[in-house]
């Protein structure tokens, strides 16, 4: 069996984390009797400085053929500086997932006790956090109707939704849920918006599929607060794309490092594997960016090729690694490894297993 998968580096420590998960490929390839076909495409701030276009067309002629992505970071501080740009590295991330029909954004956040003594949170609220995020990532603000007055004094974003778009993400992570503590929370914010308020009957009516999950129901604001005061609550949260971008992010420091979560974005095409973190140029290039985001984004790629058994080594691998401390300045500023190093380690020991 071959699996095609296009590597999309991108921009800032993105080809460096990339670089560390792509060194597992040849081992998983030996040990599950598989082929791993390797190609690259542009995207983001390297793709327009190469070419001006963000998503070039090859890129997306590749990625379409593909059977996963895996893409390193988006994005430079150029473009963040300059609101005047017409051209920007975020939307070929936008544009990928459109193209490829990427409508549901999965992050799980998981606390590991090593971690505990680098969270914000304190020790007694981390036990036990083990929870997974729907996304909806392709309708809502993002992708909306938007424009100026002429003047430019007055601005709109569109907000929209459709049942279909509700109903596919919906279905997802109520199966999820089965699989897991069969607990759901929809997190909206239905006492204002009108898109929320359809989110909320759409779920609810498909609610009786599923009688085996609980469903309940989280205003966004209250939400923020709860993720914050009792994380280990929730077990698969559902949101539409802005809540959903602004939870995640604010989720992901409560493992003490944002280097440490992966995501994977799947659909009616070609899955695409991420870490969560920026680019992060101030720090590119000097070997001392966390892998360990995108080597598990690479453990969720092998979970969907079906290699379940290397994707769990993976995770027992990297949980090893903080145990032992073969770890990044972010999570240990005393005795710091190397990009490199964390990678090659991990490839060690999942070599010997």
């Amino acid at each position: 069996m071959a699996f095609k998968i296009i590597v999309l580096p991108g921009d800032g420590i993105g080809p460096e984390v990339c670089a560390q998960a792509l060194k597992l490929l040849p081992i998983i390839s030996k040990k599950e009797n598989v082929e791993f076909i390797l190609d690259e495409g542009l995207i983001g701030a390297t793709a327009i400085d190469q070419t001006g276009n963000p998503l070039p067309d090859e890129t997306i002629e590749k990625c379409i053929s593909a059977d996963a992505i895996l893409l390193g970071a988006v994005g430079h501080p150029r473009f963040d500086l300059d609101p005047t740009a017409k051209v920007r590295p975020e939307q070929g991330l936008l544009k990928i997932r459109k193209v490829l029909g990427l409508f549901a954004n999965l992050r799980p956040v998981k606390t590991f006790p090593v971690l505990d003594p680098i969270s914000p949170l304190k020790d007694h609220l981390l036990k036990g956090v083990d929870f997974l995020v729907f996304r909806e990532l392709t309708g809502g603000i993002y992708f909306g109707e938007k424009g100026r007055n002429e003047d430019g004094t007055e601005a709109w974003d569109h907000c929209n939704y459709s049942v279909m778009e509700i109903e596919r993400i919906a279905k997802m992570a109520f199966e999820s849920a089965r699989q897991r503590r069969k607990k759901l929370t929809l997190v909206d914010k239905a006492n204002v918006l009108e898109t929320s308020r359809l989110w909320r009957e759409t779920v609810q009516k498909m609610a009786p599929d599923y009688p085996d999950v609980e469903l309940d129901f989280m205003f966004v604001d209250n939400a923020a607060m709860q993720i914050i005061l009792q994380p280990s609550f929730f077990d698969v949260i559902l949101t539409e794309n802005m809540f959903g971008d602004i939870i995640t992010d604010e989720a992901s420091v409560i493992t003490g490092s944002i280097g440490m979560l992966p995501s994977a974005s799947v659909g009616s095409g070609t899955a695409l594997f991420e870490p969560i973190h920026g680019s992060a140029p101030q720090i590119a290039g000097k070997d001392i960016a966390n892998p360990l985001a995108t080597i598990l984004s690479l453990a969720m790629m092998m979970d969907h090729f079906g290699l379940a058994e290397s994707a769990e080594s993976i995770r027992t691998i990297v949980t090893d690694a903080l145990e032992s401390g073969m770890v990044t300045a972010d999570i240990n500023r005393e005795n710091p490894k190397r990009t490199t190093e964390v990678g090659d380690w991990v490839c060690d020991q999942l070599q010997a297993l």
